[in-house]
């Protein structure tokens, strides 16, 4: 009921700005007030994305720098470990969200992103760049979650959705940045450190800009902070829209009401069906290979004479390409359709990628390995990339929704470990994406 209902098909619900939409009688809410907030929040994403992307050119000459050149253990480490960290992060996302509030979430989320990525720049060996990569990895864990949380709460409803996709945006303009920036790290000695300490302004950026942010209101209704809850919807919707905000909020905490819920029973009874589309999802689009892909696309490129520089620019350029094309279709297509296109595509090009691995096909293994990467990236961004995280929000009852949330962000960050992982079996793991990306296109289905 809940992938073929109106969750998944917010066209049904959704008014333009300036027609009705349930905040009030005459027009709905301006996305104006709200947006300079999402923004902000979003910075979160960039910065995930920046760190996603930051290794892929300049691990050789990070590797040559601290002595671990051609260890491909090594090497591996230092990509992975940033996603351990990640899910260590995503453990305490729910109870930090919860416990200290969005803002508060957001600033915390950034000092470990800041201090880590000073010690990568900083360090001399491997070990420092690990524990480097270790924190920075804990911020990217801790971030996302309450982004997500954040912008489905201060959003109106009539641009949630595509509020909800600035979220991939964001996170494509980060990787296409660290591409930018490492770009010159072959010409540059040790200009690998640089492109760490770029990554420290936003984070700085982010922490001082969130105290002019407003605060969840959904958050402060909660802890029973309904009179600064009401300031709040003031400076998001507009005066005009704050009683019926509120009034809107009130029966949503009604229908939740009873007993809170134990963990234990995310996964029988009543919660059972979200929890386990919220996870599939997240599961299968971590399974896909996307991280494998913005990991270790330079190598791919390299070993079919592809300039890795410029290829990783037009594969940033294909996802942010296709993430502007799903922030414009989101509240117009409907979730649903937006998910089985994009995994339908991904699975037909990684099936171009898996031929293309065979060089006996000569020049055109190169045209179906690049070529399916970057339609792979751009099939991803359209759906799989930007939905699962704006549609759990949706989906989940309000007392179940942080620790949901985190639940689903650290299966994911797991997933997306063991996918990196793989990316050393080659041509199978190719098979087993495409597998899993068709196994999405049906559950979605």
């Amino acid at each position: 009921p809940i992938l073929f209902g109106d969750v998944l098909d917010p066209a049904a619900e959704k008014t333009p700005d300036g027609g009705g939409g349930g905040a009030g009688a005459g027009a709905g809410p301006s996305w104006r007030r709200s947006l300079p907030h999402v923004c902000v929040a979003t910075v979160t994403s960039f910065l995930f994305g920046y760190h996603t992307g930051v290794v892929n050119e300049p691990l050789e000459s990070i590797s040559a720098d601290l002595g671990f050149a051609g260890n491909t253990l090594a090497e591996g480490l230092v990509v992975s470990i940033c996603l351990g960290g990640a899910f260590v992060g995503c453990l305490f996302s729910g109870s930090v969200a919860d416990g200290i509030g969005r803002r508060r979430a957001f600033q915390l989320s950034t000092l470990p992103m800041i201090v880590g990525a000073a010690l990568s720049a900083l360090t001399n060996s491997l070990e420092g760049m690990l524990f480097g990569r270790l924190l920075v990895g804990a911020g990217m864990g801790l971030g996302p979650p309450v982004a997500s949380l954040y912008i489905t709460e201060v959003s109106p409803p009539s641009v949630r959705g595509m509020y909800g996709s600035f979220v991939q945006i964001a996170t494509c303009l980060g990787i296409l940045f660290s591409l930018l920036v490492g770009t010159p790290v072959k010409d540059i000695d040790r200009w690998w450190r640089v492109c760490f300490w770029v990554s420290a302004v936003p984070a700085v950026l982010q922490a001082i800009a969130m105290e002019f942010c407003v605060e969840s209101p959904q958050w402060l209704y909660k802890c029973g902070r309904t009179n600064e809850a009401e300031m709040q919807f003031e400076k998001l919707l507009g005066p005009l829209h704050v009683k019926s905000a509120m009034a809107e909020l009130s029966r949503s905490e009604r229908g939740d009401d009873g007993e809170s819920v134990k963990f234990s029973e995310l996964f029988y009874g009543r919660h059972f069906n979200v929890v386990f589309i919220g996870t599939t999802l997240f599961a299968l689009q971590q399974l896909s290979g996307i991280n494998s892909v913005f990991y270790f696309s330079s190598t791919v490129f390299r070993s079919v004479g592809v300039p890795s520089s410029l290829a990783n620019i037009c594969m940033g350029i294909a996802n942010l390409l296709g993430s502007i094309i799903a922030m414009l279709l989101m509240d117009k297509l409907g979730r649903k359709m937006l998910l089985v296109g994009s995994f339908f595509f991904m699975a037909f090009s990684m099936g171009l990628q898996a031929i293309g691995a065979n060089r006996h096909l000569g020049s055109a293994s190169v045209y179906l390995s690049v070529g399916g990467i970057l339609l792979f990236v751009l099939a991803f961004s359209l759906g799989a990339g930007p939905v699962p995280g704006l549609l759990l929000p949706e989906i989940f009852p309000n007392k179940i929704r942080a620790p949901k949330l985190w639940l689903c962000v650290c299966q994911c960050i797991g997933v997306s470990t063991s996918s990196s992982v793989c990316y050393s079996c080659g041509f199978w793991s190719n098979l087993v994406h495409r597998f899993c990306t068709r196994c999405s296109r049906q559950r979605v289905w």
